[in-house]
This record gives structure tokens, sequence and C-alpha cells, in this order.
């Protein structure tokens, strides 16, 4: 038994820096034949308190402390990327440089760090057309995403982009702006193109109409050999509230009583159907699945893996 002082090494070197920044926002996984790569546009800080409706500030302060948050809260940015093997497809743009430096804007190199490249893009699929959704669509060149067709719900397209003003209420005129700013070079350029409700628009992905948040707001269920994924966009901004809560809505919402009835109705089903869900701003990388609990719901993350069975699977069939 060695007693005294330690062993110390004959020379000391100094301590390494800190880095201080994360590793690329990229996660992938396999949904039957489709691969599925969650993409981080980064973060946005939010004073929850302030933005949630249809509760107050003590409730909002409870419920976060719950999972050890408080005000502000750094809420994720997240984009999905399908290959189909046949098409290559985009679900959000993340916010670009809407929200000015150190907020968001990360989409790009991520999606690089991820094996593609902006022009590889065949389809890009906004849920709607707010800037935290379509800030990405366009770069200091102009279009991100040139070889892109950009699919949008027909109801979106001609809230934020038409020219009646008698529906739109009260709704901030920034974002008819904004609209404008990252559509309007795709319209322009004859690469906006509308659907309906319930469209398939390509092979396994189809629309699935939810509006309220926006009056076009769209989910898109994709599916592959059986496996299916749902796609939500902001269905729910603040888990960690909403999830406890389904019903408290947020000022962003068009028609705050209709957005929480298509929560309601969408988490019912996936929680019942078990489905795996994806959803914009939920902590990176967005995706897990909905389990009933008590009045509302518990968040079950998506088990991580770390893509060997998919080598060993591709093996098998070579």
């Amino acid at each position: 038994m060695l007693t005294g002082a330690p062993l110390l090494p004959t020379s000391v070197h100094a301590a390494a820096p800190q880095v201080r920044t994360q590793a690329p926002g990229v996660h992938r996984l396999l949904l039957g034949d489709f691969e599925v790569t969650a993409l981080s546009d980064g973060t946005v800080p939010q004073t929850v308190s302030e933005v949630a409706t249809n509760t107050t500030p003590r409730q909002v302060k409870e419920l976060l402390s719950r999972d050890h948050l408080e005000d502000p809260v750094e809420v994720s940015i997240n984009a999905f990327l399908i290959n189909t093997g046949t098409a290559l497809v985009l679900v959000e743009t993340g916010v670009g440089s809407f929200f000015g430096p150190g907020v968001g804007g990360q989409l790009q190199q991520n999606l690089q760090a991820a094996g593609y490249r902006p022009e590889q893009i065949d389809v890009v699929l906004l849920t709607h057309i707010h800037s935290d959704h379509s800030g990405g669509l366009m770069a200091r060149t102009g279009r991100a995403f040139p070889n892109a067709i950009l699919r949008v719900h027909a109801r979106e397209a001609g809230f934020w982009l038409g020219r009646d003003d008698r529906t739109r209420g009260s709704v901030d005129p920034k974002y008819f702006e904004e609209a404008r700013a990252m559509v309007g070079p795709y319209q322009e350029a004859g690469k906006l193109k509308v659907f309906g409700d319930g469209d398939t628009l390509v092979p396994g992905i189809r629309a699935m109409p939810t509006p309220g948040h926006t009056p076009g707001h769209s989910a898109y269920v994709v599916e592959s050999r059986g496996e299916r994924l749902v796609l939500g966009g902001d269905l729910m901004h603040f888990g960690s509230v909403q999830l406890r809560e389904p019903s408290v809505t947020v000022a962003y919402d068009v028609d705050e009583r209709a957005a929480a009835a298509q929560r309601a109705r969408t988490f019912t089903e996936a929680a019942k159907r078990g489905d795996l869900i994806g959803f914009a701003h939920m902590p990176f990388p967005g995706l897990g699945r909905l389990s009933a609990e008590g009045k509302g719901y518990r968040w079950i993350p998506l088990n991580y893996s770390s893509g060997q069975r998919w080598e060993a699977a591709k093996a098998r069939t070579e």
C-alpha cells in the first residue's frame, strides 16, 4: 500500500482552454426506407410568462420550475431533412438572420455538416410562414435553396401574401412584410406551389391541416414501411408548459381557440397511435413521443442510436 503525497507527472501542461460552443446540431434516424435528419438552426430566448396566454405568470413560473427552468427560456429552432431516396425534402428553414447575430442562423452550416448542400434540396415544406420558419429561405446572394420548389398551404399563402386586409384583424403588419421578403422571391421565380388539405406532396409525405396558429398551418405526416413521423411545426411552443396544460396558447396564435383545439386533437391521436412526432421548438432534436398523463401529456424523447444497427442492416442487404 502506498502512502504519502500523490504521484504527479514530472511536467504539468497548461490547462486546455474551454471550447464553449456546441458540436454541429445534426441528429439522424431511419424511418422505414427514409433517412430523416434533424437540423438545429440554434436557439432563441423567450420570456414565456410574457408570451403565453390563457394562463398566468405565476402558473407559467411554477410549470417551468418543474423542469428546472426559469424565464427567459432558450427555445430551440429545429428543421427536418427527409431523404426519401428519390427526393430531398427540407421541412422548415429556421430564422436565418432575421433575429440578428447570435440568434438562430445555424441551419446552413448544420445542413453541410450533415453531408448535404443547399442546391441539392428538391422541395422545401413550411408548416407556416412565420419568420422563425421561413427566415432561412433567403441568403445574402438570393434564394438559399435555388433549385427547390417551395410548398405552403393555399390558405397560408393567401393570408400572408394576399392584399385583402379585411381578414387580417390585429396581426402585426411586420409579419406580412417578412412573409413577402422571404417567400416573394420564390413566387417571382415560379418556385412557389401551394397545396390543399391532405395533399400528398412527395410519395410518403402528405399534408395534415392544423389551422389555428396561422390560417394555413399544416403538419406533415411522413410514412415509410409502416413507420410514421408527424412533423407538427408550432402545434406546441413551450413543452414544459403546454404538455402539462395543453389549453395554454401563445400571443403568436392568429386564432388561439383553434390552435388549442388542433393541439388537443393532434396530441390525443399521436398518444393513442404511439406516433413519433417532431416539433420546431422542443429541445433539439425535437423528436419524441407523447404519453397521456392526467389532463396533459408526458414527453418521451427519442432514444439515441449511434447508427451501428443501420450499417448492420445495410450489410445484410448488400
